[in-house]
Protein backbone atom coordinates (compact mmCIF):
# COMPACT_ATOMS: atom_id res chain seq x y z
CA UNK A 1 0.00 0.00 0.00
CA UNK A 2 1.69 3.24 -1.05
CA UNK A 3 1.30 6.37 1.73
CA UNK A 4 2.34 9.85 1.14
CA UNK A 5 1.85 11.95 4.17
CA UNK A 6 1.14 15.89 2.98
CA UNK A 7 2.96 18.26 5.28
CA UNK A 8 1.57 21.14 6.22
CA UNK A 9 1.31 23.82 3.85
CA UNK A 10 1.80 21.50 0.65
CA UNK A 11 0.04 21.91 -1.92
CA UNK A 12 -2.58 18.80 -2.94
CA UNK A 13 -0.59 18.75 -6.22
CA UNK A 14 2.75 18.18 -5.27
CA UNK A 15 1.25 15.26 -2.84
CA UNK A 16 -0.08 13.71 -5.72
CA UNK A 17 2.90 14.12 -8.06
CA UNK A 18 4.72 12.31 -5.72
CA UNK A 19 2.20 9.56 -5.18
CA UNK A 20 1.98 9.64 -8.93
CA UNK A 21 5.91 9.15 -9.13
CA UNK A 22 5.87 6.43 -6.51
CA UNK A 23 3.05 4.42 -8.15
CA UNK A 24 4.99 4.42 -11.25
CA UNK A 25 8.17 3.71 -9.58
CA UNK A 26 7.03 0.46 -7.83
CA UNK A 27 5.66 -0.79 -11.19
CA UNK A 28 1.94 -1.63 -9.68
CA UNK A 29 0.53 -0.76 -12.96
CA UNK A 30 2.61 -2.71 -15.25
CA UNK A 31 2.59 -6.13 -13.27
CA UNK A 32 -1.46 -5.70 -13.04
CA UNK A 33 -1.22 -5.20 -16.68
CA UNK A 34 1.03 -8.54 -16.81
CA UNK A 35 -1.15 -10.42 -14.92
CA UNK A 36 -4.22 -9.77 -16.95
CA UNK A 37 -3.31 -12.20 -19.88
CA UNK A 38 -0.80 -15.18 -20.06
CA UNK A 39 1.98 -14.77 -21.87
CA UNK A 40 4.04 -18.27 -22.85
CA UNK A 41 7.31 -18.53 -21.80
CA UNK A 42 8.83 -18.17 -25.56
CA UNK A 43 6.75 -14.83 -25.91
CA UNK A 44 8.08 -13.52 -22.55
CA UNK A 45 11.91 -14.78 -23.75
CA UNK A 46 11.65 -13.21 -27.32
CA UNK A 47 10.72 -9.95 -26.12
CA UNK A 48 13.11 -9.72 -23.17
CA UNK A 49 16.01 -10.29 -26.04
CA UNK A 50 14.32 -7.83 -28.21
CA UNK A 51 14.27 -5.75 -25.19
CA UNK A 52 18.48 -6.43 -24.70
CA UNK A 53 19.12 -5.62 -28.66
CA UNK A 54 17.55 -2.36 -27.96
CA UNK A 55 19.58 -1.67 -25.37
CA UNK A 56 22.82 -2.51 -26.61
CA UNK A 57 21.86 -0.67 -29.87
CA UNK A 58 21.51 2.41 -28.06
CA UNK A 59 25.03 1.81 -26.22
CA UNK A 60 27.04 1.06 -29.12
CA UNK A 61 25.48 4.52 -30.82
CA UNK A 62 26.75 6.39 -27.62
CA UNK A 63 30.23 5.06 -27.36
CA UNK A 64 30.47 5.87 -30.97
Amino acid sequence: MLVVKVKDGEKIERALKRLKRKFRDTKVLQTLRDKKQFTKKSVEKRQNLKKAQYIQSLREKDNM
